[in-house]
């Protein structure tokens, strides 16, 4: 059965009801802090805030991708530092080789010049009768070669010579050797003569000693071979010391220098062979190191690749940082193994001119090393600017959808007070209209 209400109390009903319905919705976005739930409170914002959050959901998805490539090209710079690190102390020990240098010359001393009936005769020293000697036997006469107190003697090269000349050669010419030859006037020349033009090749140096023996050793490891001539001119005397012609005379017992004149050959330093180990070592330590420079099972210093992707899109729309990453190894760095003989392809530590090249070798690896710091770290310049980027951008959608659907909370809650009092007053005329009616029960 229908009941029947009077107008004021149907409007006053309708009233509290309407404010009813009002506060509910307010509580129900104090609640949710939203003011936009569902797709019929505000389409248009509603779905575009739901578009805007899907594109910064799918932007940190991409961040976790990015950090594990960052890290990636991080560990790879790291590998790098490490092996620069190691290859500074390799030229440290090449240093050290190089500092021994002095001990493991080729040196040749030939018979003494001078002998002790000499040095009664002229009471000079061995070493002086023996650098005071002239070079060429002026009058072919072997029995007064001997010094006096009244000549200095001879050592016999041959008569009427009017140029001298030296021939030496250092290592192979033909396999980055060296070779000097120079003359020099026959007349009055003294064994101190001789010292002097050996000295001025920058190749060898001379000396005698206290013996009286003629001492050629070389500045460098390589093996020396040293020739004197004598001819009519600087051009025969040049031919005859490339065979060594007068080698006999200034007391190296071997005349045919262009096979069997050896001066002398580099004597094995102990100090450098020791030094072989702890290079190879520090050289095994390169590979091992950048072995072990790998993230997450991607190693940039062992070839691998890695991709980073900035947007999330597909296709030819996707913008995605490569990196290609390298074998970054010893032999690829040109540092070969250390040896303590001459064999192709590795660096003899007896030998100045291949610790010279293993010097190069070492330059020319640190600048590599640099060269690909220098590509790493800008790959890496790039992945955290876009990093820093999308979370940025994730941000920014994110505060856009938050614009479009959240709830002023403090809007809301003044909202909420006035309905509050709205309700109430509505209540109160709701009793009022009651109260109207009610009036006809006082006439019985």
């Amino acid at each position: 059965m229908a009941v029947s209400l009077s107008a004021g109390v149907r409007n006053s009903l309708a009233s509290v009801q309407d404010i009813t319905a009002q506060a509910a919705a307010v509580q129900s976005r104090l609640a949710t802090g939203k003011r936009v739930n569902t797709a019929v409170d505000n389409p248009v914002n509603y779905f575009t805030a739901s578009s805007l959050n899907n594109r910064s959901d799918q932007l940190k998805g991409l961040l976790d991708g990015m950090s594990n490539g960052i890290q990636t090209i991080q560990a790879a710079s790291k590998g790098i530092d490490g092996v620069t690190k190691l290859v500074s102390s390799l030229q440290s020990t090449v240093k050290q080789a190089q500092a021994d240098a002095a001990q493991n010359r080729p040196t040749k001393a030939g018979d003494a010049l001078a002998t002790t009936a000499e040095k009664i005769a002229t009471s000079k020293s061995l070493k002086d009768i023996a650098l005071d000697k002239l070079l060429v036997d002026d009058d072919a006469d072997a029995t007064n070669n001997a010094a006096t107190e009244t000549s200095s003697g001879n050592v016999g090269v041959a008569t009427g010579a009017v140029s001298l000349a030296i021939s030496i050669e250092v290592g192979d010419p033909a396999a980055g050797g060296s070779t000097f030859e120079a003359s020099f006037d026959a007349e009055n020349a003294t064994v101190r003569d001789l010292v002097n033009e050996i000295n001025k090749s920058g190749i060898a140096t001379a000396f005698v000693d206290e013996k009286g023996q003629l001492n050629v050793k070389g500045t460098g490891s390589e093996t020396v071979k040293f020739g004197l001539g004598s001819g009519a001119d600087g051009d025969a005397a040049i031919t005859d010391a490339q065979d060594g012609t007068s080698n006999v005379e200034i007391g190296f017992d071997v005349v045919d220098r262009t096979t069997t004149g050896i001066v002398g050959e580099a004597i094995t330093s102990s100090t450098r062979s020791n030094l072989i180990e702890q290079y190879n070592t520090l050289r095994t330590q390169i590979d091992e190191l950048a072995k072990d420079s790998g993230f997450n099972g991607v190693n940039l210093l062992a070839g691998d690749q890695v991709s980073l992707i900035f947007n999330e899109k597909t296709g030819t729309n996707q913008n995605k940082l490569s990196i290609q990453g390298t074998t970054l190894n010893s032999d690829n760095l040109g540092i070969t193994e250390a040896t303590n003989t001459t064999i192709d392809g590795f660096t003899n530590f007896q030998n100045d001119l291949d610790l010279e090249k293993a010097t190069e070798q070492l330059n020319g690896a640190l600048t590599s090393l640099k060269s690909l710091s220098s590509t790493f770290g800008a790959n890496l310049a790039v992945a955290n600017t876009r990093q820093d980027f999308t979370k940025g951008m994730a941000d920014v959608l994110t505060t856009g959808a938050s614009n479009l659907v959240n709830a002023d909370a403090n809007e809301e809650a003044a909202n909420l007070l006035s309905l509050q009092t709205r309700q109430q007053l509505s209540q109160t005329a709701l009793s009022l209209s009651s109260q109207a009616d009610q009036a006809v029960l006082r006439l019985f």
